[in-house]
This record gives structure tokens, C-alpha cells and sequence, in this order.
């Protein structure tokens, strides 16, 4: 090749390199994730980059729950494949009963009497290689984390054998996101030892489960064998792989015609529950055989005596693709007789309208327990007082299934990532499904009630520096408000092809917070990094104010300031002495060059009244220099 061809080239390459890397030159940038850009498993234009990669694992586990001793054992063999370009001279497995440990940290109390003893492993080999938790020089646990120190290094490409023996005491009460909350009624989460996640930006994830933060999870595959009496239900994570060697002719066939069909099905009615000749009863104990592909987390409940009702629903109209539902609940939760029918609402406007991404599972389930937790395919829910909280508790929780269990998020250092869009999301489902029901201004005024206090903390500080209602409002309310003033800035077609793009490019893998603004800015074509700085990396807090107005015939001029240092929108409305109402809007763009005041007008018949700018949708730390009455011409 010609040499001024070939300098050419490189200087078209070093430009383009310089125009990818823009973006990124207004923001913070933390070493560990520069290094992933260098290293080309991350991208500059959002993408994951050409030498992304990420470990996963295969389990197989044979637990038998006894619900009468309140004792679960289990056996495991893991397939743990190592894809990373890294030695592992050590392995960090997570033993996350340990939290209900007397000794253990947490973020919650617990009844003392709902405190044991942790998780006990009897066994644990790997590769071939024997370990015990008394040689202290090769294995330590620290509170959720045992970090075994490896006899045989694992080495790149490599798939490894990891077998562990354990057990544990099933709680006694409500625990923290799972629990007993009847005599034999259980939902159980945490509950098998898991290998934490290796990526490339931290390597080990070794932070400890303490309760606040949650997921962070590899996506592994599971074939589990349960064993238990033969009179109680189990459901769980996957699908049944046995029905027929479990259930009754009866509860077989409404289960089976429950895949098929838009009906709801009184799979266990409220004169069954609780009946001995439901399941087969050959022998003592049932083995209930299931499986799940590529999903983040396990988890399942049983009960001798709840009410099932199971149906299905259409989720992609290309392929026809129907997921089933189930809800399982006491026969005094009033409210979890509407739940199937809610569920069904909620996979559709998922599917179709937002985040407008097919249910990416074969099933769905509601276990009636307590608060409100998710889990892949299965979610503990306590009951609420109305239909609409129900019906709004139900779409939190299902949310999640897109963040953070198909995104695979780091929930444990970003829980913006996942909650705010799982608040966002619900939102539009209450706008759009329960109409004239919706919790979006709540959302709104219990994060202007932190806004720019000092415990207030930007959004990128890693969620496990976080605690109580810090950790909330950044978890929850701030980003859900961000992300809805972000969908008007866009406007909803550019939004939604931006998130489905974002969602497109990293399910199934570990997208960061660069990727989710690198995206945004690759799909937009705009440096969107006036509007992340503020509201994702700095101090500080949204406030408009009125400084002064002027009315010209029947046009009313508004100069707005820009007191706070968050970009919002600018909202002018104006009553005239019949209470006829005139409203104008501009987007949060007009502050992305640094200005700090704005005009805007509107059109109105007669002399105004009242001006007032703002909504209950756009955060204002102060609203009472909003509002101006003018008073007679």
C-alpha cells in the first residue's frame, strides 16, 4: 500500500476513534471501566466490545425440603466454565443463608428466633480436589462469601467440576425477602451455594449480602430435583419437567390446558386446597424434577394448602409465543383472586407497549408470601388492600424481569439500572392500564423531598456504599423520574427504539452504566452527557423559579430561571379570570448549552390570573416561586 495512502487511513481511524471516545469526555470515567474499553470487551458506541466475555455455569441439584423439620439438604454439581482470559487461583462461592446467621451483618433486623445457624457444607471438591472449611489457609468465609484458594488454578476455556453438600434451617418466620408464613406455607430464596460472578471490570464480585443490595448473577442452566411429602404443591424458577408422575388426572389436565388457553383455570380451588388426593400419592414423598435455561437465580415456595389459578397469554404476535401464568395464594388474600387476570395485563403491555419486548421466559408466577421480591420467573408477593396496588406490586416485580434478570445487571453496585425502570415502567402501566390510577407523582415528590440534601448521593456512587433512604431514593425514585424526563426529551418513538436497542445489544450479558448512556448516545446520534452529568454523577438538585413575566395582546411571556443545577422541563400555564386553561411545553434541552434563563409564552384569551410553571410530574425542590397572580390588566 501507498505510504500516504496508509498515513491517510490511520488519520481517518484516529479521528474516528477521537469522535467515538467524545462522549465519553464529559463524564467521569472509573479506571477499572477505561481498562475495559482499552482491553475491547466494552465500547465507546455502547456496544459490547469485541472481546466481551463472561463466565457461566450449569447446575444440577437434588434438594430434599422437609417441611416438618424445617430442614433443607441438598447436593450439587456445577459446570463452571471459565471464558475469561484470566488464571483463577481462586474461587468465591456464595453461601447467602449465612445471612440469617446470629453473627451475620445486616441491613434489617430479624427476630431472634428467626436467626440460625447459616449455611452448613459438608462437602466440597473441586476438580477432584477435596477442601474443608476447618483448613482455614485454603478456605474462609466471610459473611455471604466462602473464597476458596485453589490447589489447581482454572485456567482459560476451561469447563470445571464444582461439587458441594450442604444444608440449612428453614426459617421460622419472615426472613429478609423470603420465609414461612403459615405453618407449611414457604417461599425460599438464597438457598443453594453459588459461584458469585467474574467479570471484566471488577473481577470477583466479593461484596457481601447484607440485605439491601441484591442481584448480581452469571446466567447459568438448572436441572433440580426437589423431594417432598407428598401432599404439599411446589412452584418455582422453570418449568416442570414430571407433571404427570405429581398430579392427580385432574390437576394435570387443568394444568396442561393452562398453556393453552386465554381462560383463567381454578387449577386448585378453594374446596380442594388442602386435600389429600390431589397429588399422587404412591409414596411418601414426591420428586419434582425441573428445569430453567439461561436465567440469573433459582428460587421456589410450597404449601400443603394454597389456592392456584393458572392461565396464559400471547406475548409475541409474530411467532405466537404464549407464556403461562399462575398465581398461588391463602385462601384469605382477598386480593390475589384478581392476580392471574393483573398478571396477564401486565405481560401484555410489557410485550407490546413498554419497554415493547417480548416476555423473554415460558412462565410466570405470583407466590403469595409477604412484601414484594423478585426472582427470575417466580416473584414473593404479599397481599395489598385494592386492586390497584395489587395490580401496581405485581408489575414492579414482573418488571424486573427485563432489569435485571434478561439485562443481566450489576444490581448490587447500579440498582438505578434495574428499580428506576422497574418504577418507570410500572408508571406507564398504571397510565395506560389502570387508567385515572397512577403513584408517578408520589414517585416525583418523595424524591424532591431528598433532592440536594446532604444524604443525598449522585447516582453513580455504587449502590453498596448506600443505606436506608439513601438508598432508596437512588435506587428507586430519582431514576425513575430521570428516565421518565428522558423519554419526553426523546420523545416516545426515539425512546423506545433507543431502550429496545440498549435492551437488543445486552440481554443475556452485563451491561455497565457506560453502556446504557453510550447506547443512548450512539442510537439518538446526541451527546446526551449535558443531561447524564447532572443527573447521574453530580450533586445537586432540580428548581425553576419565575423571575419575571410580560402580557403583549393575548401572548404571555414567562422568563424562567434556572435556580437548581438538574435540567427539567419548562411547563407555563396560565388561567384567565374565567378559569379557562392555556399550557405550553418545552423540553429539558433548552438548558443543554448552559443558560440559565429561558422564555417561554403562550397563547391566551383575556388578561391572566395565575401563571404557574412546572407539574407534578417534573421535580422542583421549591414550588412557591412558581406561581404568580397577576391580578387585574
Amino acid at each position: 500500500m501507498n505510504k500516504s495512502i496508509y498515513c491517510n487511513l490511520f488519520f481517518v481511524l484516529f479521528i474516528f476513534l477521537a469522535v467515538e471516545a467524545s462522549a465519553q469526555q464529559n463524564l467521569f470515567v472509573p479506571r477499572n471501566v477505561e481498562k475495559a474499553f482499552v482491553n475491547g470487551t466494552r465500547s465507546y458506541d455502547g456496544n459490547p466490545g469485541k472481546n466481551y466475555w463472561q463466565n457461566s455455569s450449569v447446575y444440577n441439584i437434588k434438594a430434599d425440603v422437609d417441611p416438618f423439620k424445617k430442614l433443607l439438604t441438598g447436593t450439587q454439581t456445577i459446570m463452571y466454565r471459565n471464558d475469561s482470559p484470566d488464571t483463577l487461583k481462586s474461587l468465591v462461592i456464595r453461601l447467602y443463608q449465612n445471612i440469617n446467621k446470629k453473627s451475620s451483618a445486616r441491613d434489617f433486623n430479624l427476630w431472634r428466633d428467626f436467626t440460625n445457624d447459616g449455611m452448613t457444607v459438608t462437602r466440597l471438591v473441586i476438580n477432584h480436589n477435596q477442601y474443608t472449611l476447618e483448613d482455614r489457609k485454603a478456605v474462609s468465609v466471610s459473611g455471604t462469601n466462602m473464597i476458596i484458594k485453589l490447589d489447581q488454578p482454572i485456567s482459560p476455556s476451561s469447563e470445571n467440576v464444582i461439587e458441594v453438600d450442604w444444608n440449612f434451617e428453614l426459617p421460622s418466620g419472615p426472613s429478609i425477602r423470603f420465609g414461612n408464613y403459615d405453618s407449611t406455607s414457604y417461599f425460599i430464596a438464597y438457598w443453594y451455594p453459588q459461584i458469585a460472578v467474574y467479570d471484566d471490570l471488577d473481577g470477583w464480585d466479593m461484596n457481601e449480602y447484607t440485605g439491601t443490595t441484591e442481584f448480581y448473577n452469571d446466567f447459568a442452566d438448572f436441572t433440580i430435583e426437589f423431594t417432598l411429602p407428598n401432599n404439599f404443591f411446589l412452584w418455582s424458577t422453570g418449568i416442570l419437567q414430571n407433571p404427570e408422575k405429581i398430579y392427580s388426572q385432574k390437576i394435570l389436565d387443568r394444568y396442561r390446558q393452562s398453556f393453552y388457553t386465554d381462560e383463567i383455570i381454578n387449577v386448585v380451588t378453594k374446596e380442594e386446597a388442602g386435600k389429600y388426593n390431589l397429588l399422587k400419592n404412591d409414596e411418601a414423598k414426591n420428586k419434582w424434577i425441573i428445569k430453567a435455561e439461561s436465567v440469573p437465580d433459582f428460587a421456589f415456595g410450597f404449601s400443603d394448602h394454597y389456592l392456584w389459578d393458572a392461565s396464559s397469554v400471547v406475548v409475541d404476535s409474530l411467532s405466537g409465543k404464549r407464556v403461562q401464568v399462575n398465581s398461588v395464594y391463602k385462601e384469605t388474600s382477598k386480593d390475589f383472586y384478581d392476580v392471574c387476570g393483573i398478571m396477564k395485563k401486565v405481560l401484555i403491555h410489557f410485550s407490546f407497549s413498554l419497554p415493547g419486548v417480548a416476555y423473554p421466559y415460558p412462565a410466570s408466577t405470583i407466590f403469595n408470601g409477604a412484601g414484594g421480591m423478585e426472582f427470575p420467573m417466580i416473584v414473593n408477593n404479599g397481599s395489598e388492600d385494592s386492586y390497584n396496588r395489587a395490580a401496581s406490586l405485581a408489575a414492579h416485580e414482573i418488571a424486573h424481569t427485563y432489569f435485571p434478570f434478561y439485562m443481566g445487571i450489576n444490581e448490587r453496585k447500579y440498582a438505578w439500572m434495574d428499580e428506576g425502570y422497574a418504577v418507570l415502567f410500572t408508571n406507564d402501566f398504571q397510565e395506560n392500564v389502570l387508567v385515572g390510577y397512577t403513584e408517578r407523582p408520589g414517585v416525583v415528590k418523595s424524591y424532591e423531598r431528598a433532592a440536594g440534601n446532604e444524604s443525598e448521593l449522585p447516582l453513580i456512587t455504587p449502590s453498596t456504599q448506600m443505606r436506608n433512604s439513601t438508598y432508596r431514593i437512588a435506587a428507586y425514585n430519582k431514576p425513575a423520574t430521570a428516565y421518565n424526563l428522558l423519554s419526553h426529551l426523546l420523545g416516545k418513538e426515539l425512546y423506545l427504539k433507543t431502550l429496545k436497542e440498549f435492551i437488543r445489544r445486552w440481554n443475556g450479558k452485563h451491561p455497565s452504566p457506560y453502556d446504557f448512556f453510550n447506547t443512548f448516545n450512539n442510537v439518538t446520534g446526541s451527546d446526551l452527557s449535558w443531561f447524564w452529568k447532572p443527573w447521574f454523577f453530580e450533586h445537586g438538585y432540580p428548581d425553576l423559579s419565575i423571575k419575571d413575566f410580560k402580557v403583549l395582546g393575548n401572548e404571555v411571556f414567562v422568563n424562567v430561571k434556572k435556580t437548581g443545577n438538574y435540567p427539567v422541563p419548562v411547563v407555563l400555564t396560565c388561567y384567565n379570570s374565567i378559569g379557562e386553561k392555556y399550557t405550553n411545553r418545552v423540553e429539558a434541552s433548552v438548558w443543554k448549552d448552559g443558560n440559565v434563563e429561558f422564555e417561554i409564552k403562550v397563547m391566551i384569551s383575556g388578561y391572566p390570573q395565575r401563571i404557574e410553571i412546572g407539574d407534578d410530574t417534573i421535580p422542583d425542590v421549591n414550588r412557591t416561586d412558581n406561581i404568580l397572580f397577576p391580578g387585574k390588566e
